[in-house]
C-alpha cells in the first residue's frame, strides 16, 4: 500500500513532490534542505549549520510516521562543495549516534534551493506498532 507523507512543520513542497512516500514498512524521503517553515535558508554559508537544519527537517518527517533517527536504513547526501563533508559529518554522527547507516555523498554543481550547501536523501524502515 502506498501512502504520501506530508510533515506539516515544513515548508509546503517547491515541486511536484511529498516530503516522503510510506510503502508498506520502508519510508522514502525525498530531499531534505536546509530551509525553514518559510523557505528560507537557514545557517548561512555554514555547511554544518545548515547540515543541522537539513537533520531536524528529517527528524520531522520521521515523526510524522512514528520513527526517528535509529529507523535510517540509509542516505545519499548531496554537497556543493565536497570540502564541506568535515563540516557535515560531526552533524550527521550527532544525529544517528551510534546507529550507522548505507550511504552515498555526492558532490554536486547547484541544489534547487539557492544558497543551499547541503541537501540529503533517505530511506526508513517503519517501526511496527503493536
Amino acid at each position: 500500500m502506498r501512502e504520501e507523507i506530508r510533515a506539516e512543520a515544513l515548508h509546503p513542497p517547491i515541486g511536484h513532490y511529498t516530503d516522503a512516500v510510506r510503502f508498506g514498512d520502508l519510508l522514502f524521503l525525498s530531499g531534505c534542505g536546509p530551509t525553514n517553515e518559510r523557505l528560507e535558508v537557514v545557517g548561512g554559508e555554514d555547511a554544518g549549520a545548515q547540515a543541522r537544519q537539513v537533520y531536524e527537517n528529517i527528524r520531522a518527517v520521521l515523526e510524522a510516521v512514528g520513527a526517528g533517527p535509529k529507523d535510517v536504513l540509509s542516505v545519499t547526501t548531496y554537497l556543493t562543495d565536497i570540502e564541506d563533508r568535515a563540516k557535515v559529518e560531526p552533524v550527521r554522527r550527532e544525529f544517528f549516534g551510534e546507529t550507522r547507516t548505507a550511504s552515498a555523498t555526492v558532490a554536486v554543481s547547484v541544489l534547487a534551493v539557492p544558497g543551499a550547501r547541503v541537501e540529503v536523501q533517505a530511506v526508513a524502515g517503519i517501526p511496527r506498532r503493536d
